[in-house]
């Protein structure tokens, strides 16, 4: 994982009187949900990761549950407001989703984001005993659905897709394709494999209605 050098300016903020960067320790802390996922990662790990004490993290986070789910928050601002929001504004619906797709691939292959959406992949083993993470995530699952079933009604309001398309089943697709790319890049995907994937979501859009 790299360190908070690598981040956008906007997200390197000052440190905390605590004694350290909250924003580099949330980093710190994707990084051992990223690799170990939510329920194997323990305590003692993520202190020694994010450089400090379990009293420092109860004091700076509340729990295990509540750190993850502020690195999540951070992660989602961080990586993925910015394509959701320029799907949402570019006109076209076929090129809004060829080119969230596109740019999603070059995200999750990011030495940034060094092993795809945690959403995903720090998620996939949350017990539903864990209840306030297990629900959380699984909102934040819906919310990319949202956001694709927004863009597809959009899209056949201005004509672009045929009225009878089925948005909630589309929707549901292209979230799955979504999730699917963050897993295939653990197998090592290259991002020249990645951009032939991504392509290939712009083609399960119905095609635009005749005049």
């Amino acid at each position: 994982m790299s360190s908070t050098e690598n981040l956008p300016s906007s997200v390197k903020i000052k440190g905390r009187p605590r004694g350290f960067d909250r924003a580099e320790a949330l980093v710190r802390a994707l990084d051992v949900f990223w690799r170990r996922g939510y329920e194997p990662a323990s305590l003692a790990e993520l202190c020694s990761t994010m450089g400090i004490n379990p009293p420092s993290l109860y004091a700076a986070f509340g729990n295990k549950a509540k750190l993850f789910l502020e690195a999540v928050d951070f992660y989602e601002r961080t990586y993925w407001d910015a394509p959701w929001a320029r799907m949402a504004e570019e006109p076209d619906v076929h090129r809004a989703i060829d080119r969230f797709f596109k740019e999603s691939g070059e995200i999750l292959l990011s030495p940034q984001v060094p092993c795809g959406c945690l959403v995903v992949l720090a998620a996939i083993n949350v017990s539903a005993e864990s209840v306030e993470v297990f629900d959380a995530v699984k909102a934040l699952r819906q919310e990319g659905i949202a956001h694709f079933s927004k863009r597809l009604k959009k899209g056949i309001k201005d004509g672009q897709l045929p009225a009878r398309t089925d948005v909630k089943s589309l929707a549901a697709v292209l979230n799955t394709l979504l999730e699917g790319m963050s897993i295939h890049v653990r197998d090592g995907v290259t991002l020249s494999e990645m951009t032939k994937l991504a392509a290939y979501a712009s083609r399960l859009l119905p095609a635009r209605p005749p005049g």
